[in-house]
């Protein structure tokens, strides 16, 4: 009989790194605020993220929700890149295996281990190389069909620095720590709350086998993503969002882009 062995993991030295230097020049860009950086944030947060990670690496590529041609797709998923979002295909390959062992030990961030763990301590953990190129050839081998998004993946990080010259062109270094830096750590924060506080606090619609929730606060900032446990029930759906008071902004961006024709096939709830 085999055994399975568990992944060996060290210290992501890449990870601690670059988070912690986000956070620090987060931190730095308080004095520089202004209430059209403010503005700015504002914007990139609840609206632009929305649709580059929410919809776009979220509900597009990784569930499949609705069906989009392939530049809607590849022009998402290249914002989701912008904006910081990581990889695409690791991404959604991560979410996968999130959602096949949701809260069990093979979660990547499972929510039994702690807040702290399911939040943002596990990213400072990584399995060995053949370990992630196993799960992604397993969990997200409909993705590795597509050319550009095998070369985004690669190459996300680019799109991401090139926001940095753009930045600073429009409105100096005020723009860049503001914009970029502040912008970037504020969103990830809010990312990473989907993991870790709609696994600890909330009610549920839902008897799933793991321990979702849908947490109000989470449901607001993240624009829908915090009906956890309504997504974990039918993962494929594009709304997330049930009662009446569960607003889902992206659903409504999706909404929006099918009665204008651009996309199809848009699986609503019943």
């Amino acid at each position: 009989m085999s055994q399975t062995t568990a992944p060996i993991k060290t210290i992501h030295r890449t990870n601690l790194f670059w988070i912690l230097t986000v956070h620090l020049l987060a931190l730095a860009a308080i004095p520089f605020f202004t209430w059209p950086r403010f503005w700015v944030v504002v914007l990139g947060v609840f609206f632009v993220a929305p649709l580059g990670i929410n919809m776009g690496y979220h509900r597009l590529i990784s569930h499949q929700a609705f069906k989009s041609p392939r530049w809607l797709t590849y022009s998402l998923a290249t914002l989701g890149a912008a904006l910081g979002g990581g990889a695409p295909i690791a991404w959604a390959a991560s979410h996968r295996v999130h959602h096949h062992y949701s809260d069990q030990e093979q979660d990547p961030h499972n929510s039994r281990r702690g807040f702290w763990y399911s939040h943002i301590l596990h990213l400072f953990e990584t399995a060995d190389s053949e370990t992630n190129e196993r799960e992604i050839k397993r969990y997200a081998s409909d993705l590795l069909k597509s050319p550009y998004l095998v070369w985004l993946n690669r190459n996300w990080i680019w799109f991401a620095v090139a926001t940095l010259p753009i930045a600073y062109a429009i409105g100096g270094i005020g723009l860049v720590l503001c914009g970029v830096f502040f912008r970037l750590a504020f969103m990830w924060h809010v990312m990473w709350f989907v993991n870790s506080a709609t696994h600890k606090w909330g009610y549920r619609n839902y008897q799933t086998h793991d321990r979702t929730t849908n947490c109000w606060w989470v449901g607001l900032l993240a624009a829908g993503e915090g009906w956890h446990n309504n997504h974990h029930a039918h993962p494929t759906c594009a709304a997330h969002g049930r009662k009446w008071w569960e607003f889902d902004l992206t659903y409504l961006m999706i909404c929006t882009f099918e009665k204008i024709g651009i996309i199809h096939d848009v699986k609503h709830p019943r």
